[in-house]
Parts: C-alpha cells; sequence; structure tokens
C-alpha cells in the first residue's frame, strides 16, 4: 500500500529572528521580544499571528499508515534544534514518498516549513519535485494546489473556497472524533517558556489523530473505503492507542468512546 503521513506542526515566535529584524537589545527576555512582534502585527493586521517566516517549528508530529501497520511519533525534543526537525521530516518524505495528509497544510504548515527550510539551508529534492526529475511528479506532486500527493483536508472539502474553511476542532467533533485535547493552539507559547515541552507533544499528536480519523471518513465518503474497510482501519488505529498507554492518549480514546 501506499504510505499515509498524516502531519501537524506547532509553531512559537523565532524570537532570534524578530531580534534581528528589529535590532532589538539584548537584554530583552524572549517573552518581551514575543510582545514586540505582537504588537507590530496587530497594529498591520489586528491580529498578533505573526506570518510564516517568524514562526519556529519546534513539533512535528505525525501518524504514518503503511505496509507495517500504524505508528504515531513526533519530531520535536529540547535538545532538537529547529533545522534537525526539518531536515527528519524531509527525509522521510524523500524514503517513503507519502500520501502526505493535513488540514490547513497548505494554508499553514506547509508555508511555515518551506520558509524555515529555506531559511536554515534545508534539503528536500523529493518534496520539490515538480516533473523535471521524475516524470510522475509532473501532473501530482507536492506543491501544486490542485494535485493530491500533499491532501489538504481543509481546502478540499471547501472546495478551494476560503470563506468555506472550518476549524479542525469542530469538524472533528461534528464527526465524532475526540477533537482538540490538551493546551490548545493559544497555550503553546506559553507553555514552550514554562519548558514543558511534553505538553505541547501530547496536543499536536492529538491534531494529527484527528487529522487522520477525518482521513478515514474522507476515503469513506468517496467510496475508496468501503464501511467494512473503513471500521477495519479505526479499530487498527484504536489498537494502536490503547497499546501506546499513554495520558493523552487514554483521554482521547475516553472521548471517542463516548462520541
Amino acid at each position: 500500500m501506499k504510505p499515509v503521513l498524516a502531519f501537524d506542526i506547532e509553531t512559537i515566535p523565532d524570537v532570534a529572528g524578530i531580534r534581528r529584524l528589529h535590532d532589538l537589545p539584548a537584554d530583552l527576555s524572549d517573552h518581551e521580544v514575543a510582545e514586540v512582534a505582537f504588537q507590530i502585527r496587530r497594529t498591520k493586521t489586528g491580529s498578533d499571528f505573526l506570518p510564516p517566516p517568524l514562526h519556529r517549528v519546534v513539533v512535528v508530529s505525525c501518524m504514518l499508515r503503511n505496509d507495517e501497520g500504524i505508528q504515531v511519533f513526533s519530531i520535536g525534543e529540547p535538545e532538537r534544534g529547529e533545522p534537525e526537525i526539518l531536515q527528519k521530516f524531509f527525509e522521510g518524505v524523500e524514503k517513503l514518498v507519502p500520501q502526505l495528509v493535513s488540514w490547513n497544510g497548505g494554508g499553514f504548515d506547509l508555508p511555515v516549513m518551506n520558509y524555515r527550510g529555506l531559511i536554515h539551508g534545508i534539503s528536500a529534492p523529493t518534496f520539490w519535485e515538480t516533473g523535471d526529475e521524475n516524470r510522475d511528479f509532473r501532473y501530482n506532486n507536492y506543491i501544486s494546489r490542485y494535485h493530491s500527493r500533499h491532501l489538504d483536508l481543509m481546502d478540499v472539502l471547501a472546495m478551494y473556497q476560503p470563506r468555506n474553511n472550518a476549524p479542525l476542532d469542530d469538524v472533528a467533533q461534528l464527526a465524532g472524533f475526540p477533537g482538540k485535547i490538551g493546551i490548545g493552539g493559544a497555550k503553546v507559547w506559553e507553555t514552550w517558556l514554562a519548558g514543558d515541552i511534553a505538553k505541547i507533544r501530547d496536543y499536536c499528536e492529538a491534531d494529527t489523530a484527528n487529522t487522520y480519523l477525518l482521513y478515514l471518513r474522507y476515503q469513506l465518503l468517496r467510496g475508496v473505503f468501503t464501511e467494512a474497510s473503513y471500521r477495519k482501519e479505526m479499530q487498527l488505529l484504536r489498537k494502536h492507542l490503547k497499546e501506546l498507554d499513554k495520558p493523552h492518549w487514554r483521554e482521547f480514546l475516553q472521548l471517542w468512546n463516548e462520541a
């Protein structure tokens, strides 16, 4: 079977980059530096959500389904820098050439990873292949919006109309899945400053699981799965999460059972 890799990222402000761009005093704390960037952004757009190049990737969570079964994992440890996180993700794409699946990955996750990969000098030839070296990528590659090697579920379900976009949490819960658990996206920066990367990983992994569950439902919707094969894939995931026996997965499974 073709490998399927659902993914999600979590980011924090690129404090070093913000210091460089705005020539900020060295005695400002990371928190204060980020607040400067938030204020500048609020003045320009009314929102403190930073532009993609100023997001530093601290976790990439993945759910991989292939011939060997299913596994969930995160790339992102305190001792790992952003370049290593990004390189390992793109090395996985290079090795597996998977079907990538995301929720708003075309609108946020991949643009952030593209800018940050460029900044750090990351190599990702397969991800950027458009048919010059491999003709199989000419009409189906990872970077063209209407191609399917990367499936942005939100974009597809919205029929590529931004006014139809919907949050992952809402759609997951409406479909009977757990939805978001843990800290919430607005708390990632605060949690990072507190030094609790584990909470960020757990939150990101749960988002990835919701994305993958919606992908399974999407495959049922478009007739790729029968009802029986869909149920089999759901059971496989449930069994794997039970075997992991971690607090965030126990919470996830409890909410899934109650839905």
